[in-house]
This record gives C-alpha cells, sequence and structure tokens, in this order.
C-alpha cells in the first residue's frame, strides 16, 4: 500500500511539473516572437537612420551652396545658420539612438571573430564590460610589474618567456577587447589603439629574438623599463579614475571613456602632476630604440634588433607627439578664454562710464561674468 502511495505521488509530481513546462513552452513562444519583432524594429531603425542620414546630406549640400551665394539676403542667412545647427543637433541624436541597436564589426574584429555581433544593447552592461575591461588592465599590470621585478633577481629563460608570452597575450586581448568597446561606443582615440597594435607587434617580436649577447645586453634595460612604465600606468590608471568619475557625474564625459596610457584633454584638470613621469618613459622608449640602434653593429645582430629599434622609435615620436599637441591645444584653449575675459572686462567698463547711474550694477555684472569665466578659464 505504501508503494502505491509513493507513485501516485510521484505521477501527481510529474503532471504538475508537465503543466509547468507547458508554461514554459508558452513563454518560449512568446519569447521567440518577441525577439522576432525585436529584430524587425532593429533593422527598421537602421534602415530610417540611413535614410535621415542620406537625406541630411543632401540638404547640407545645398545649405552650403545657398550660404557661398552673394545675393542672399540677412534674413534668409540667419534661417540658413539655424538650419546647421539644427542638423549637428540632429546627427547627436541619431548617434544617441544607434547606441542601442546593433553596430558592424570593425575590419579587425571580422578578421579575429568572424561575422559575430559583438554589439551590447544593455546600457549597464556596456558599463559593467568596460568596468571588466579596466580592472583587466589593472590585474595585468600589477603581474607584469611583478614578473618584471623577478626577471631583474633571476636570469633564468623560462622566466623571461613567462614574461614575453604574457605581453604578447595582454596586447592581443587588449586590441580585441578596445575594438569591441569601439564598436559599443567608446571613444577611444586613433594613436592610443594603434600604440597597442604597435605593442603587440612589439612583443611578438621581443619573444622571438633567440638567447645571445645581443640580448643580455638589453635584457635587463627592458625589465627596468618595464617596471617604470607598469608603475606609471598603474598611477595614472589610480588618478585617471576619479577624475572621470567626477566629470561624468557632472555630464562632462561619456560613460564609455576609459582610462588609456598617455595624456588626454579630460585630464588637464587634476593631471598635469603626470606630465614629467609620461615623459621619462618616452624618453626611455627612444633610448631603448638609441641602445638597440647601437646593437645592430654587435658580430651576432639578428633581425629583430633594428625592427625593435624602430618600433620603440615609433612609439617615442607617437606618444610625445600626441601629449605635446594635447598641451598645446589646452594652452590656445586657455589664450583664447584669457583674451574673452579681457574683452568681457572692457566692455563692462566702458558700459559703466556711459551709465554713471547705474555703475553698481553693472559692476556686479562684470564682476560676476569675470568670477564665472575666471571658473571656466581654470
Amino acid at each position: 500500500m505504501s508503494g502505491l502511495a509513493d507513485v501516485e505521488e510521484l505521477e501527481k509530481d510529474w503532471s504538475e511539473l508537465s503543466d509547468e513546462f507547458r508554461s514554459l513552452e508558452a513563454a518560449n513562444q512568446s519569447y521567440q516572437e518577441l525577439h522576432e519583432r525585436l529584430e524587425e524594429m532593429q533593422e527598421k531603425c537602421t534602415k530610417q537612420i540611413q535614410h535621415q542620414r542620406y537625406r541630411m546630406r543632401q540638404i547640407s549640400k545645398h545649405l552650403k551652396t545657398y550660404l557661398t551665394t552673394e545675393r542672399i539676403t540677412h534674413t534668409n542667412k540667419d534661417k540658413l545658420t539655424q538650419l546647421d545647427k539644427s542638423i549637428m543637433k540632429r546627427k547627436a541624436q541619431i548617434h544617441e539612438i544607434e547606441q542601442g541597436l546593433p553596430q558592424q564589426n570593425s575590419r579587425y574584429l571580422k578578421i579575429i571573430l568572424g561575422d559575430v555581433n559583438v554589439s551590447i544593447l544593455n546600457r549597464n552592461d556596456k558599463i559593467r564590460y568596460k568596468d571588466e575591461y579596466e580592472k583587466f588592465k589593472l590585474i595585468l599590470n600589477v603581474i607584469g610589474l611583478l614578473l618584471s621585478f623577478l626577471n631583474i633577481l633571476y636570469n633564468y629563460r623560462a622566466l623571461e618567456l613567462v614574461f614575453l608570452f604574457l605581453l604578447v597575450w595582454y596586447y592581443c586581448t587588449l586590441t580585441i577587447r578596445e575594438s569591441i568597446l569601439k564598436v559599443n561606443g567608446s571613444r577611444i582615440k586613433g594613436w592610443w589603439r594603434l600604440h597597442h597594435f604597435i605593442s603587440t607587434v612589439c612583443a611578438g617580436v621581443l619573444l622571438v629574438w633567440p638567447q645571445g649577447e645581443p640580448w643580455q645586453l638589453f635584457r635587463n634595460q627592458f625589465m627596468y623599463f618595464n617596471v617604470y612604465i607598469s608603475l606609471v600606468q598603474y598611477m595614472q590608471f589610480r588618478y585617471q579614475k576619479g577624475v572621470l568619475y567626477r566629470l561624468k557625474a557632472l555630464g562632462e564625459r561619456h560613460n564609455m571613456d576609459i582610462t588609456i596610457e598617455g595624456f588626454h584633454s579630460w585630464m588637464w584638470r587634476g593631471l598635469k602632476f603626470l606630465f614629467p613621469f609620461l615623459f621619462v618613459g618616452y624618453l626611455f622608449q627612444f633610448y631603448n630604440a638609441f641602445t638597440l640602434y647601437q646593437l645592430t653593429a654587435h658580430p651576432d645582430a639578428t633581425w629583430q634588433i633594428p625592427v625593435l629599434s624602430i618600433l620603440f622609435l615609433i612609439l617615442f615620436i607617437g606618444n610625445s607627439l600626441t601629449t605635446l599637441l594635447v598641451i598645446l591645444q589646452k594652452q590656445t584653449e586657455r589664450t583664447e578664454n584669457r583674451y574673452r575675459l579681457m574683452s568681457l572686462i572692457a566692455s563692462k567698463r566702458q558700459k559703466t562710464v556711459r551709465e554713471p547711474s547705474t555703475g553698481n550694477d553693472a559692476g556686479e555684472a562684470a564682476n560676476e561674468d569675470l568670477n564665472a569665466d575666471s571658473q571656466k578659464t581654470k
């Protein structure tokens, strides 16, 4: 009797589970229909975006033609100028809409991953992926620092190969992750992406550099260079995270902006103290290029030496020029703000002289504008 009751209980459980399975099938059917509907809407939005861009290009083309004509009236010119501003605003709106739609992979991702869709449509998932990228860089940076230090203490070929293989894997992975971030709206500037591709090639050439006297002459210098670069990158990461968090909270930076090895315009406020450390690192790259150039005259020199010399020289020139251009850009902006501030003060003073009865009000307004512009200049 007890056994029969147990069988009936099992049949009852199975019957309940079957009812739940039918509910699961219905939910799955709804999901499939919604997914198909989602794909249709994505395709529709993509086509409408293409149509919007095509029409805007046509309108912009005619707009420029009208603006260059001499017979255009002042009223029409104002209308066309306002239309041009509206087009710029529409482009920004379309770009924002596009971030929620699947994007085409870059050529590099197509070569590495094939035609796999790497677009992340959920905003929180995008930010989570970006944070994982930042953690990956930080952890590998610390591991690289430790391995460089161990290679200074111990001259073992196996330890060298572990470190060099780590560099190749790190930079390869970094370029793939950055390409995925780029597809998902991260504004990574061209040089810093190219910098990582060059570093990947550099690490690969170092890995196949055979043992010999030239390698031993360059080995310790390269390990010291990596120790210094790892320390600077760690310092950059810690300070950039704080500045980026503050600027994102103020709405001055995009949520998908990331930390970089070099210097960017948004770092001007609060991170100028990094300049000396960065330029010492760039000079170290030049010193590496010069040392390798001297080693090309060694009797046992191999093809890796001149190739590495050229690569380190390219890194030195690219990093230095990019950082110097940022400094020049910010100095130009500060000069323009200073002249604008002086012009504002002069105009307010002239107004005060012309209207003596309201001199206090004008002076207070001038002081308010002066304080506001001073804050912008800072």
